[in-house]
């Protein structure tokens, strides 16, 4: 399954904004039909149709994008004629994703098409649950910062402190089920530096992409989420000099002045491994 570094999304009634999603050369795109759409039947209706045509010009003029559409909640009135239009589509994000029945919904409503699921973890049930939501179908999932401290009734703030626990219980689950986590929105997107301070924390945290809402975040997100050629140079030049301690019988050896073993091995193979998923 590929890894998706940066996923920029673009609201469903915006087709000007759709057009130009490739220009910055994300991973992955997303067009909105959730969030970024007013919550009535006509601004729905009028995003769907809307969406589909641009998504259908967007294909056809860059057959290699990784398009998704996010849908509206399974518990909205606007779920299923969401997911009617799925030609051409890489795959669906489903938002405020919290009971094992709404995954069912959402297998039932893509009728078993190939298309990869990734589910938002957005409230305080969905991240309590967080592990019996993460199986197949679901591929990758995201944590929705904001939605969940409105959840909570608690307050955002730069240090993001108020969402740790809960963006760290993500990830775990995500690590342990063996589906990508996507990190959590930069609100203030012509902060840059926020945005990079953002996914580095979420890097260190263990997430391996983030999702964008404007393009200048993509090339930051590109390059947070990907080892630098120094570092996959040095992870090769570690396994070789361990592999060839091996040899001799030893477990343990010392590189560029520390102390290497199983662990630190282990890591290395995974930044190559990782590095061989990049959806590129």
């Amino acid at each position: 399954m590929p890894r998706y570094r940066s996923v920029l999304f673009a609201p469903g009634n915006r087709a000007d904004l759709i057009e130009k999603l490739p220009r910055s050369q994300p991973d992955a795109v997303v067009i909105d039909l959730e969030d970024a759409i007013p919550n009535n039947e006509n601004a729905k209706t009028e995003a769907r149709e809307i969406a589909r045509v641009s998504i259908e010009k967007l294909l056809t003029s860059n057959p290699k994008c990784a398009v998704f559409l996010r849908v509206n909640a399974v518990s909205s009135g606007w779920f299923q004629a969401d997911m009617e239009f799925t030609r051409g589509l890489t795959g669906i994000v489903v938002p405020k994703i919290e009971r094992p029945e709404q995954l069912d919904a959402v297998d039932e409503a893509l009728e078993g098409k190939d298309l990869q699921l990734i589910v938002g973890i957005e409230t305080a049930r969905g991240v309590e649950r967080v592990r019996e939501l993460l199986h197949p179908p679901v591929t990758a999932v995201y944590f929705g910062a904001e939605d969940f401290v409105a959840d909570m009734n608690g307050v955002r703030t730069t240090e993001s402190l108020e969402v740790l626990y809960a963006r760290s219980q993500v990830v775990l689950a995500a690590r342990v089920r063996g589906v990508q986590a996507l990190d959590i929105i930069e609100a203030k997107f012509r902060d840059l530096e926020a945005f990079r301070a953002s996914g580095t924390t979420g890097r260190s945290l263990g997430y391996t992409g983030k999702m964008c809402i404007h393009p200048d975040q993509v090339a930051i997100a590109n390059g947070v989420f990907s080892p630098s050629a120094s570092d996959l140079e040095r992870a090769e030049k570690l396994l070789d000099a361990y592999e060839k301690a091996a040899f001799y019988g030893s477990g343990v050896i010392e590189f560029e002045g520390q102390m290497v073993d199983e662990p630190m091995l282990a890591r290395a193979k995974m930044m190559l491994e990782a590095d061989d998923e990049v959806m590129k």
